[in-house]
């Protein structure tokens, strides 16, 4: 098709091949094939130059419905490269854990009512019952952001912050009275709360890092609701490790402390996972970028570190 349009645009083998890229010879043998194929000359002599017969240019206007329709399969507008967010329509699915930084999603549900406002936007659970590379397989979700220690490596991945593990405590809990006989096995023998695994048989980062040290922490309340184990620790005298981003906005909610962790735990990092079949979705792209960005500002807003408590924190934004 896209030789036929162009033969008879340009009136011209030569010419026709410089378009293409092609060769003189190659495109002769094109078009007679073509003129084989339509049972009509096409191209005829018309003194120095060739002009198209009526039949050619009867082929113009289909010729040129497919090589658009061609376009929209296979060139770059299939991947949504004219994607408007504000005129964007349909719905986003991600799947999140609720233990990063509390304003994360809050922030990244503004973001998106701003910048596409007919976007609806559903927000699901990573929970025991979530099996979410399934999901993200079978299109049910868009995106998954949480934190692993090894991501699952069949899906592409974007690393979007990087936090410090703290523990979070009590006011009145041993630690923060008596911060030197806060050892490792003191730690490991505390009552710790820790949020329900995302699958069966699934540790969690914190205890998948202790076994690969041959450690292991007594847990003691398992909580699938993790913005409800704050108030329990203020409460009792369970031990909450997490990162210092979510611990931070405890402080001035519930009478709690963040202690150092006495295991030298590396940083949690959180990442957005997402599948192939959405790779090159402009439209995916997009929202992973605003996930990203949202990731991004976190640090800025976060409170003022605290104390003895304080320390630098990083994050680390990648492509989408």
């Amino acid at each position: 098709m896209k030789v036929l349009h162009t033969v008879i645009t340009e009136r011209s083998v030569s010419r026709a091949a410089l378009r293409l890229g092609s060769t003189q010879p190659q495109i002769s043998a094109q078009l007679k094939r073509l003129r084989a194929l339509t049972g009509d000359m096409l191209l005829v002599r018309a003194g120095t130059g060739l002009v198209p017969t009526e039949a050619a240019l009867g082929l113009l206007g289909p010729a040129e419905r497919l090589l658009q329709e061609a376009d929209t399969l296979f060139g770059p507008a299939r991947v949504g490269r004219d994607f408007e967010p504000a005129q964007a329509e349909g719905q986003v699915n991600i799947a999140a854990t609720d233990y990063l930084n509390p304003s994360f999603l809050p922030d990244l549900v503004t973001r998106l009512r701003t910048l596409a406002p007919g976007l609806k936007v559903a927000l699901h659970p990573l929970s025991a019952d979530s099996d979410y590379r399934r999901k993200l397989a079978a299109g049910e979700v868009d995106l998954v952001v949480g934190n692993w220690l090894q991501p699952p490596e069949e899906l592409h991945l974007g690393r979007l912050m990087t936090d410090e593990v703290v523990c979070l405590v009590g006011a009145d809990h041993p630690a923060v009275k008596n911060p030197r006989q806060w050892t490792a096995a003191r730690y490991l023998d505390s009552d710790h709360i820790a949020p329900t695994p995302m699958h069966p048989g699934a540790r969690g980062v914190i205890d998948d890092f202790l076994a690969l040290q041959g450690l292991e922490r007594r847990i003691a309340v398992r909580c699938s609701h993790f913005s409800l184990a704050p108030l329990m620790v203020a409460q009792t005298r369970l031990v909450l490790t997490t990162g210092r981003q979510f611990c931070e906005r405890q402080l001035d909610r519930f009478p709690v402390r963040i202690v150092r962790c006495p295991v030298a735990f590396p940083a949690m990092a959180y990442y957005q996972l997402w599948h192939d079949r959405t790779h090159a979705s402009s439209a995916q792209r997009w929202l992973r970028e605003q996930v990203r960005d949202t990731a991004r500002t976190l640090t800025g807003k976060a409170p003022a570190a605290r104390g003895a408590d304080a320390i630098r924190r990083s994050h680390e934004g990648v492509q989408a």
